[in-house]
């Protein structure tokens, strides 16, 4: 399906019948929001989105923490809600802790609470799990993906674009890789454009002209052992070849970085959140092997000699002044709720 999606195949016209279906159904339950036949629930804490509108990685959850991050600095305590992919969530919201279950509550959710330094509640109701969060005493809710779950009522929309990929063939499911329409962009406040390795101008062309863009990267100087007793330079493994493990949306991105910085890759992409075994990372022909953080996450009671996980940062280039902007909108609401 991938390349159907990125490598302009004709064959998602077989596809186009079930991808006019999916876009009948997506403008309907739009709408029913739209005119209120749907009902919205407004929590008494502003709520930030974070989200994309394409199936795969995009970077969405380097971004929250990220954003966690530079609202702490300003003063302002955020905490995360997210659908805990990977995980088997019970009936009710389940608080996350750097020692969580990988099982129960997915990989994602445990990395956000690990780094973001902020609260992390998961459901699959994003609703149940904001208004969890909102009672733990945060100032603002921060969703991890959940663009298209329009019963949560938000103030403030940012949708991640994948500079390289972009918006594919620009088609709906499941002929295209889009959730929703490319003019959905029109009512986000930004687009974050993930350049790592690369920016494509051709895959970022369909987006809006109106929607205010900030760009970033993701940013990784150094790889740890699985277990934390060790790090080192990524220039220690230039010229050297490496087996690849990335179990998460958009392997080539992980496997190009590591290109990017000189080793010679041999690739094993999974499924995203799968659940890695140590025969997934145990190889007899001597070479390292490196993962995502993400992954290294379901990894932690693994004892693999020569397995490194390499830790990202986002960054950004342009001026943050949108952020401080965010913030001032964001304080207002929140001084607004208190009262």
């Amino acid at each position: 399906m991938q390349k159907i999606w990125y490598e302009d195949s004709a064959a998602y016209l077989v596809f186009l019948p079930l991808s006019w279906l999916f876009a009948f159904l997506t403008y309907l339950r739009r709408q029913l929001y739209e005119r209120g036949f749907l009902k919205r629930v407004r929590i008494n804490r502003p709520v930030v989105v974070v989200g994309n509108i394409t199936v795969g990685g995009t970077g969405k959850t380097p971004v929250a923490i990220w954003l966690a991050r530079q609202l702490g600095n300003r003063g302002l305590q955020a905490g995360i809600v997210s659908r805990g992919y990977g995980g088997s969530i019970g009936s009710d919201p389940v608080r996350v802790t750097s020692d969580s279950d990988p099982s129960v509550v997915g990989d994602e959710a445990i990395l956000m609470a690990r780094r973001s330094g902020c609260p992390v509640v998961v459901h699959p109701n994003r609703v149940r799990a904001a208004q969890d969060l909102s009672m733990l005493g945060v100032d603002i809710v921060i969703t991890d993906d959940g663009l298209q779950h329009y019963r949560l009522s938000r103030q403030y929309e940012i949708a991640v674009v994948d500079g390289t990929r972009g918006f594919g063939n620009g088609r709906l499911l499941p002929a295209g890789p889009l959730r929703e329409p490319i003019s959905r962009l029109d009512f986000v406040d930004r687009a974050l454009v993930n350049k790592s390795v690369m920016r494509s101008e051709r895959a970022i062309r369909g987006l809006p002209a109106d929607v205010p863009v900030t760009e970033f990267y993701l940013k990784g100087t150094i790889a740890r052992s699985l277990d934390d007793s060790d790090e080192a330079p990524l220039a220690r493994f230039a010229g050297k070849k490496i087996h690849a493990v990335a179990a998460i949306g958009n392997p080539g991105r992980f496997f190009t970085f590591l290109e990017s910085h000189g080793m010679q890759v041999i690739e094993h992409a999974l499924p995203d959140h799968a659940n890695l075994t140590e025969a997934d990372l145990r190889y007899d022909d001597g070479f390292d092997v490196m993962m995502t953080e993400k992954d290294a996450v379901k990894c932690s009671d693994l004892t693999i000699p020569r397995c490194w996980y390499v830790p990202v940062e986002v960054a950004v280039d342009q001026s943050q002044d949108w952020i401080d902007e965010l913030c001032d909108r964001l304080s207002s609401k929140t001084g607004q709720d208190s009262e």
